[in-house]
């Protein structure tokens, strides 16, 4: 019998882990175990391979998107894991292998996952999956200031972590609409430097303005409520410079609103990185809305009320893994879109950061006992958002946070006509354009 030789290659750059208390060779040995309470205690946003014999195994945290391919050499299997299709299809083509590619055949490590693969020839098993996140009903009670006391309280411990492993001197910047998630994550920022005694002048909050959008007007009015509209720094784009071909090669997907959320995401980037081209360090609320449940459930004909409270992860992680209408190849949920942000802040040299994405903020809202909170009324979850994280905001930092109506970030952005004109496709002609990329 042919005895096979399963090559892995790894392409991920474990530079780009940030670990709370740990070492990368330590959380490796962790992921390789496959104890799910063991990975579940990884602090920090990671992305990590590991292997023993013909068993590899990889885990990675909600904000950072992780695609494998498993190539076929004389010698044997060969799997290729790479943050990027890209770098999957160049790698194979180095090699003379890319007549078996296709971007449909990668797959995407879910998050929240460890994912075992068994290297071992052919016919290849497929993956195996231990959920390392879990949700735990009954973790609170259905009252909204001891939810929202227990919530901001973990945003502001992610925080303060995250600026504590910062060089002393490096600026701050959010990504601020004036909405509840750029909004609190900005409120719970400056408090936790005043709390650290770092100095409040790094703190700057980034408004787009592409072009007769919201937003800008919605920043301002939130900021000189709460008596920091010194902190507003206003970055304008030219709508007309807007390349939605652009943003479908950056972020190597094709949902219609990811691509415009991400559009809208570049050119807010581009802007700061032409202005400061030495800045680093980036926050965000991506994450936000998908914890605590806050998208139209009218614009999805898939979703209904009962279908939104009974699923915790729904919104982080799509159906889930081993459903019917989860997609091997480009997972679901949020665990898929952060590709909106990940990739754009990748490809200018940004380090961003999501404390919603964080695992003891999933967890928790996660936990939350959204039957009796909601009593199955739309109304009802569509209000919760803001009354929990405003009394949260209030609880943890004093502060009396503006809470507007929820806006998608796009749409706040620019005027609704002008994105039309930039972004006027489909979603199959997104999803051709991204196809033609490798015919």
């Amino acid at each position: 019998m042919q005895q096979y030789v399963g090559e892995l290659v790894d392409l991920t750059d474990p530079a780009l882990n940030r670990l709370d208390d740990l070492s990368v060779e330590e959380a490796r040995a962790r992921i390789l175990a496959g104890d799910p309470e063991a990975v579940r205690a990884i602090g920090g946003s990671f992305a990590i391979v590991a292997r023993e014999g013909e068993t590899v195994r990889m885990a990675r945290s909600l904000d950072r998107p992780v695609r494998y391919f498993l190539a076929k050499k004389v010698a044997g299997p060969a799997l290729i894991v790479a943050d990027r299709i890209d770098a999957i299809h160049g790698w194979l083509k180095a090699q003379g292998l890319d007549d078996q590619f296709h971007p449909n055949y990668t797959r995407m490590v879910p998050a929240h996952y460890i994912t075992t693969i068994r290297i071992v020839g052919c016919p290849d098993p497929s993956p195996s999956y231990r959920r390392f996140i879990v949700p735990r009903p009954g973790l609170l009670p259905p009252d909204v200031d001891t939810i929202g006391r227990a919530y901001i309280g973990a945003l502001a411990n992610e925080v303060g972590t995250w600026l504590r492993r910062l060089p002393a001197d490096a600026p701050v910047g959010v990504s601020f609409s004036g909405g509840i998630d750029s909004g609190s994550v900005f409120l719970v920022a400056a408090h936790v430097m005043r709390t650290l005694g770092l100095n409040l002048g790094r703190l700057k909050a980034f408004t787009l303005d592409a072009g007769g959008g919201p937003d800008l007007a919605q920043a301002r009015a939130f900021l000189d409520a709460v008596d920091l509209g010194l902190f507003l720094e206003t970055v304008e784009a030219d709508a007309t410079t807007l390349d939605a071909n652009e943003v479908i090669r950056i972020t190597e997907d094709y949902k219609s609103l990811d691509v415009e959320c991400a559009t809208m995401g570049l050119a807010l980037l581009r802007g700061i990185r032409a202005r400061y081209p030495d800045w680093r360090f980036l926050m965000d609320g991506d994450g936000g809305d998908e914890n605590l449940k806050d998208y139209p459930i009218e614009e999805n004909p898939e979703l209904t009320i009962r279908s939104v409270v009974n699923n915790p992860l729904l919104y982080q992680e799509g159906w889930g893994v081993e459903t019917m209408k989860h997609s091997l190849t480009y997972s679901g949920g949020l665990s898929r879109s952060y590709v909106r942000t990940y990739a754009p802040a990748r490809h200018l040299d940004f380090e961003s950061f999501s404390p919603y994405t964080r695992p003891a903020l999933v967890e928790l809202a996660a936990s939350l006992p959204w039957d009796a909170l909601t009593g199955y009324d739309i109304d009802r979850l569509y209000a919760l958002k803001g009354a929990i994280v405003a009394s949260g905001v209030r609880a943890v930092t004093g502060m009396e946070m503006p809470v507007f109506t929820k806006r998608r970030f796009q749409h706040g952005a620019i005027e609704a006509d002008a994105m039309r004109r930039v972004l006027p496709w489909s979603e199959a002609e997104y999803r051709r354009r991204f196809l033609a990329l490798y015919t």
